[in-house]
């Protein structure tokens, strides 16, 4: 009697987590076929991987669908990967948090000043190239794009005393890189190779050296303009380099964070440091909290690419999700995700269409007080578009009859009559029809 019921308790688990799994497919394909998402989303439990799926295409116009070996580009998780080898090469004496960058690049302003330490932890005041200098087509063209973007770094003026508050900039990781092929005399992507890839037995995971090709299962990024998918420009090969250009797939990034969280691939006393958070940034980790749980991970954006990884030590759950279709808000699919998988109560989100009639109401070129900027809000295949002065349209999802989001940008519209307030970044921004 005792067996029968242990081999219905097991069979009973079994079953509620296929029911979980089920339902986050559910989810997962409900955004797909209403045109909010496309990518690829995996769940490991320790050595094992419970949940791997992709969702759309890797490359519409080829019509090749996506499966969960295709490969997509991870932007800044990237910087994971980076501080994990400079930490591996601290365990090596070749370097210490203390050394200084005038070591390597001594051009840099207050080159003397600025420590390994500051860098992996971007607390050095220099200023982020990617979004201070725009790269020219001369650039992009270059054998040496590496050289002229170390020009740049070169060439900032400090913004404040390093070590003295945080700043986010492409610039630390882009010198970072920089370091390790120093010290290594091999290149970044060698390292890479040689001290995760190979290391952890990655399938998937490597610094690309040519663009993007997708019957190499490779995948390209695509924004919805309200009735299709279009494609992003690709960056230059090394535009990103050691901050952002690596490529790799869910299943990978689950088991990579997994592994550095539980010291496979630096010593414990190294993963303490990583985990040291300073106005809320490790060395490339940072902590998301899902109500009492707080996972360790990186975000990551890249072209058209949104990518996540955490891991939560105490259920040894890493959960990755990479959107190459981003048409909709990338924690929010997270946190449908997660409160599928801890079976808490998660209401699919409503995309009904709204009566053309009411959407009319709606039609019309706004200008506000606040802020220079006209918004013409247009009906385009059934669905209401804005279009802000020189920018792209975006397509805007109903809330209800009088409420529309746009969740990639987190902007919300409320419609009245000839009039609307726009929300974005806890800021309010009436808007009047002409």
């Amino acid at each position: 009697m005792k067996k029968i019921l242990i081999l219905f308790t097991l069979f009973s688990t079994f079953g509620f987590a296929q029911e979980r799994f089920q339902r986050l497919d559910s989810l997962l394909t409900y955004l797909n076929e209403n045109n909010k998402f496309m990518g690829s989303v995996s769940l490991r439990e320790g050595n094992e991987i419970v949940f791997s799926k992709a969702y759309g295409y890797a490359d519409i116009n080829a019509n090749i669908k996506a499966d969960n070996t295709t490969k997509y580009k991870i932007g800044s998780i990237t910087k994971t990967f980076t501080a994990t080898i400079i930490m591996q090469l601290i365990e090596e004496k070749k370097l210490r948090l203390e050394s200084k960058l005038t070591k390597f690049y001594p051009k840099v302003q207050n080159a003397d000043k600025i420590s390994i330490y500051d860098l992996l932890h971007h607390r050095t005041g220099i200023l982020d190239y990617i979004n201070q200098d725009s790269l020219s087509v001369e650039d992009f063209a270059s054998d040496n794009l590496k050289d002229i973007i170390y020009k740049k770094i070169n060439n900032y003026e400090s913004i404040f005393e390093p070590g003295s508050q945080f700043l986010y900039s492409n610039s630390n990781y882009y010198l970072l890189g920089g370091i390790i092929e120093k010290l290594t005399n091999e290149s970044y992507e060698k390292n890479v190779e040689n001290r995760i890839v190979k290391k952890l037995g990655l399938k998937n995971t490597y610094y690309p050296k040519d663009k993007t090709n997708s019957s190499k299962k490779e995948s390209y990024s695509y924004l919805y303009n309200g009735s299709t998918w279009e494609k992003i420009p690709e960056w230059g090969n090394d535009v990103a380099f050691a901050a952002g250009e690596i490529v790799s797939t869910p299943d990978d990034l689950t088991l990579f964070m997994y592994s550095l969280l539980n010291g496979k691939l630096v010593k414990n006393s190294s993963l303490a440091h990583m985990k040291e958070l300073k106005d809320g940034y490790g060395m490339a980790l940072m902590q998301f909290p899902f109500g009492e749980r707080k996972f360790y991970g990186h975000t990551g954006g890249i072209e058209g690419f949104r990518s996540v990884v955490g891991y939560y030590p105490n259920d040894n759950l890493a959960v990755s999700l990479i959107v190459n279709g981003d048409n909709y808000n990338r924690n929010d699919i997270m946190i449908g995700i997660l409160s599928i998988y801890y079976k808490m109560p998660f209401p699919f989100p409503n995309f009904d269409k709204i009566d053309n009639t009411v959407l009319q109401k709606y039609v019309g070129t706004y200008t506000s007080k606040d802020i220079p900027l006209k918004i013409d809000i247009s009906i385009k295949n059934g669905e209401l578009t804005a279009q802000a002065t020189g920018q792209s349209s975006f397509p805007l999802t109903p809330k209800s009859e009088t409420e529309f989001i746009f969740q990639t940008a987190g902007i919300e519209m409320d419609f009245e009559e000839n009039q609307f307030t726009l929300k974005q970044a806890g800021q309010k921004f009436k808007f009047t029809r002409e």
